[in-house]
């Protein structure tokens, strides 16, 4: 159980910190409308990830009893999380740039994500398999882990558009650069941990 909270709430952190359409667009909406505004960006997640964890979710359990299937989407997976660890590695601070908007946020966010390719690549590749893998342990277990990832995605969105509000050095500061870095390190794990789940499941390595 333990493991799924702490999954859940790395992965929520690292996917809201992480740059990206949606974070980008908290930037710009903070500081062009104020925080209130960033807020309901960061809130998009909540209106767009239903139906797309649905789709991921009614797709994977057609999968459920392949298990070379299973396979690829862990290594696809654990690529997918090495990306982002790649990435979040690379961060050393963003300079931002205000254009001039008109103020929309909500919409605007959930049109965001939903056309973005980063809920689909993390739930298809990473969420699925990791609920998957929880049901197994606890049935609490995928509730922990869903209910974690999106309290400190949304979460961290929310934080991310206070301190851009209050002081908008935050973003190309080093407190920025050494999150991501951290983050990096944590993912940079998980991936293996899903590279592990992926050759077991074709058995490549004893399980």
């Amino acid at each position: 159980m333990l493991y799924f909270l702490i999954a859940g709430v790395l992965f929520g952190i690292s996917a809201g910190f992480s740059p990206g359409p949606l974070l980008a667009l908290v930037v710009s909406e903070t500081l062009q409308h104020g925080i209130d505004s960033g807020i309901k960006v960061a809130l998009a997640p909540i209106v767009t990830d239903i139906p797309i964890v649905a789709l991921v979710f009614l797709l994977f359990t057609r999968l459920s009893e392949w298990q070379a299937g299973l396979g690829i989407i862990s290594l696809a997976g654990g690529c997918y999380v090495l990306y982002m660890s790649y990435t979040s590695l690379r961060v050393t601070g963003r300079k931002l740039n205000q254009t001039a908007t008109k103020p929309n946020s909500l919409s605007k966010g959930v049109l965001t994500n939903a056309l973005s390719p980063h809920p689909y690549l993390f739930w298809l590749g990473v969420g699925a398999p990791m609920v998957t893998k929880s049901v197994e342990t606890n049935i609490a277990a995928p509730i922990v882990f869903v209910a974690a990832f999106y309290v400190f995605l949304i979460g961290s969105k929310i934080v991310l558009a206070v301190l851009v509000g209050r002081s908008k050095s935050f973003m190309s500061g080093t407190a920025y650069s050494y999150t991501m870095r951290f983050l990096s390190l944590t993912l940079a794990i998980f991936s293996l941990l899903l590279f592990y789940d992926g050759l077991t499941l074709l058995d490549v390595i004893a399980s």
